[in-house]
């Protein structure tokens, strides 16, 4: 399957397509995969997530899921890349991993049907959808704060073609340690579906991003964490978490917050154990 990167190569913005431990470039210039410099491998005008869709996930929040998806958007300056940085603002606490595969469409979509959304598909590529539930309780609704801060929205390493998205498996990392084991085979809407119910109001233009869910056991992670996503056929998405260097202002707006409603979406959504909490690791 054909993978192509967007990499800083010589002080420019390079397309490159993966050749084994190399990334070509169109002037036949190589680099080395692991030495290469990355950046997010689209440049989306829009980036939209859907809320919740893996069954265990689902499960594990003790809820039923409605009866079509809903979403909430991120903006584009939360984009980061493959061997990022994502920044936990100083005097926030709970900052989430949440794996998962990021959609991103080829030729622009409106009000298509499910069985013709493949053909507006340009590939795939691996996602973490961090979030910073310290701002929950005033961007619950939004999730604007929680989920699209700065940095939280890594993307890569590469985007991958001709990838069939059925029976894959996603798992993530902390620090090599196994945290999310799931399969494609658990979301309740697949990737057609997303992309032509999004479609039906949404004008999605090319590069654009379609973030499709994460299964269960989204847990914070800390200052200097390493966290991998891998997906099988896409790669490995790595990035590690920094404290930021300036605290939220105080002078200004809501404040973090550490309330049962954060503490609960944080370390596992067990709404009938609200405020029973096992010690953080």
């Amino acid at each position: 399957m054909p993978e192509y990167r967007r990499i800083l190569l010589d002080g420019a913005v390079v397309e490159t397509v993966r050749d084994g431990d190399e990334l070509v470039a169109g002037d036949g210039r190589r680099v080395k995969t692991d030495d290469a410099r990355h950046l997010p491998p689209v440049v989306p005008s829009k980036i939209v997530a859907v809320h919740l869709n893996h069954r265990s996930r689902v499960e594990e929040f003790g809820i039923a899921l409605p009866d079509t998806p809903t979403y909430f958007h991120k903006p584009t300056s939360s984009l980061n890349s493959h061997g990022g940085a994502i920044v936990r603002p100083e005097g926030c606490k709970w900052l989430n991993y949440e794996g998962e595969i990021a959609i991103v469409i080829g030729r622009t979509a409106r009000n298509i049907a499910p069985s013709e959304a493949g053909e507006h598909i340009a590939g795939y590529t691996v996602a973490n959808d961090y979030g910073l539930h310290d701002f929950r309780d005033t961007d619950a609704g939004s999730m604007l704060r929680v989920k699209g801060s700065d940095t939280l929205c890594p993307l890569g390493p590469g985007l991958v073609t001709d990838w069939d998205f059925h029976g894959k498996r996603l798992r993530t990392y902390v620090n090599g340690e196994v945290v999310q084991d799931g399969s494609t085979d658990e979301m309740t809407w697949d990737m057609h579906y997303l992309v032509a119910d999004i479609a039906r109001t949404i004008t999605l233009y090319p590069g654009d991003v379609l973030l499709s869910g994460t299964p269960a056991n989204s847990r914070p992670v800390q200052p200097g964490d390493t966290v991998e996503v891998e997906v099988e056929g896409l790669g490995r998405l790595t990035n590690h978490i920094v404290t930021g260097p300036a605290a939220v202002r105080t002078d200004v707006g809501a404040q973090p917050t550490e309330s049962e409603e954060v503490l609960s979406t944080a370390l596992g959504g067990d709404w009938e154990f609200r405020g029973i909490r096992p010690p953080r690791r």
